[in-house]
């Protein structure tokens, strides 16, 4: 890679696109586009356009229509935490907690799960059940296309080389109107879809008046299975009208066959799964699986502060790390998580080993940093991205003042026995001091979810729940946080 260019407005970034041709690419959170790079599936590609520090992308509102607007800079994580999309879009707040890990969610956008264009990206389905829309921007102007006018075919749409996503738009769902996601993953976290699906109806009564069922990962596109929402027209959800348009769901071509499911398993997945989000919607539980106060270990977010630059080989980054500016070149092409261990660590003469590598995929949570207050995977950060920012690593977690005394979680993690290989130890950390700094007293669910994007490939999850519940009674009774 080049050149790492960070813009300080989408005029920069277009202008950029313009100028550049088929050699740019835009970056946001960056975690489907840096593997992809790493893999050669984008060859030619020079330079990447960082637009995570444009300010004002990352709102969420409404207008006087009451049209909801997502900007393109709106994280998963953030969609999840908004009162505004669980109250008037619970199926998109649904589906984005189901993408990733908190690490993940705390990265990806919206925006980047639409433009990747795979049908099992979990948020089209809801949107598309939404009946959202798009606004696409270049230097030759300004268009809008119906999200179901999007996708030309896997990882294709309409949009342009030199056009960014600027918009997602789509009516607000009304009190008439009830919604729900449903997926299916081989695990449950950090899951691609077998099977997905959004469900949007709208009710008189007990009676639907209208009605969208949108399945993902079944097809090269998301579909919509409207002789199945027909059916559902002018009835109530008892169980035979749920069985018809189940069965007629199902009724689709045949399934696509991959690497995660055949065909005739997704075909049977298909009726059972909308039988399931039509029997929420009829009970009124569609909200049940999504969490009230979800761990996103993310306790302090802190925004990017609007920065220009450009980053080869020899333009330095200057960052914080663990409360130490450190300034080290050889950041275009590389993830936070090698400048850290290969750049700044030997330029800085400072301990910064201790963040892992151990699938560089965002898999195993090993190498989980926070960056300006939120807990993300280093190996799938551009390095240029801590420019100007704060970083803290597993070393930042012990107090400054008394460099001898552990983090009362570290503390708990010695006394438990929660440590046994210790290659993936680091992340765990990093991601439980996140947790309880976010919830001093967290569930044993939230303890779940904060642990989600970690994998301990020696399986002693079971100690490092203790630890946590025994650092959080040392932090109630004085430890340092």
């Amino acid at each position: 890679m080049a050149e790492h260019a960070t813009v300080a407005s989408v005029d920069e970034a277009l202008q950029l696109l313009a100028e550049s041709g088929e050699a740019a690419r835009l970056v946001a959170g960056g975690t489907d586009l840096l593997l992809e790079l790493a893999r050669n599936v984008r060859p030619g590609i020079t330079r990447l356009i960082d637009i995570s520090r444009v300010p004002g992308l990352a709102s969420i509102g409404v207008d006087a229509d009451r049209t909801v607007h997502v900007g393109p800079l709106v994280t998963h994580n953030d969609a999840v935490a908004s009162p505004l999309l669980r109250e008037s879009a619970l199926p998109l707040a649904q589906a984005c907690w189901e993408v990733g890990s908190p690490q993940l969610r705390n990265r990806a956008t919206i925006a980047g799960n639409l433009v990747t264009a795979s049908p099992a990206n979990d948020t089209i389905s809801a949107l598309r059940a939404l009946g959202a829309d798009v606004t696409l921007q270049s230097v030759r102007g300004e268009r809008t296309v119906a999200l179901r006018d999007f996708y030309t075919g896997v990882r294709r749409t309409v949009m342009q080389q030199d056009e960014m996503l600027v918009d997602i738009s789509f009516p607000a769902m009304t009190p008439a109107q009830r919604g729900i996601f449903v997926k299916l993953g081989l695990r449950r976290a950090q899951a691609i879809s077998v099977v997905h699906l959004a469900i949007v109806g709208e009710f008189e009564g007990a009676k639907v008046t209208k009605a969208t069922i949108a399945l993902g990962s079944v097809a090269p596109t998301i579909v919509t299975a409207d002789a199945a929402a027909d059916m559902l027209v002018g009835s109530e959800l008892d169980e035979t009208t749920i069985e018809r348009a189940a069965a007629a769901a199902g009724a689709l071509p045949t399934p696509i066959d991959d690497l995660r499911a055949t065909a005739e398993y997704r075909a049977e997945l298909i009726p059972t799964m909308v039988t399931r989000g039509l029997r929420a919607l009829r009970d009124g539980t569609e909200a049940a699986h999504l969490p009230a106060t979800p761990a996103r270990l993310a306790p302090h977010p802190v925004a990017a502060t609007a920065t220009s630059a450009r980053h080869g080989q020899t333009e330095p980054v200057v960052a914080t790390v663990n409360g130490l500016t450190i300034e080290a070149p050889g950041a275009a092409g590389v993830t936070l998580l090698d400048w850290l261990r290969d750049v700044a660590a030997p330029e800085a003469a400072a301990s910064l080993y201790g963040t892992k590598e151990g699938c560089a995929e965002g898999e195993c949570g090993a190498c989980t940093v926070v960056l300006d207050g939120a807990a993300v995977m280093a190996c799938l950060v551009p390095a240029a991205r801590a420019h100007r920012a704060e970083v803290i690593t597993i070393e930042g977690l012990r107090d400054p003042s008394d460099p001898d005394r552990l983090h009362p979680l570290q503390q708990a993690f010695v006394d438990q026995g929660a440590v046994q290989c210790g290659f993936c130890i680091p992340g765990f950390l990093m991601s439980g001091a996140m947790l309880l700094d976010e919830f001093p007293e967290p569930t044993a669910d939230q303890v779940r979810q904060g642990f989600a994007g970690n994998l301990c490939r020696c399986t002693g999850y079971y100690k490092m729940f203790t630890a946590v519940d025994q650092a959080a009674r040392d932090l109630a009774a004085g430890g340092r946080s």
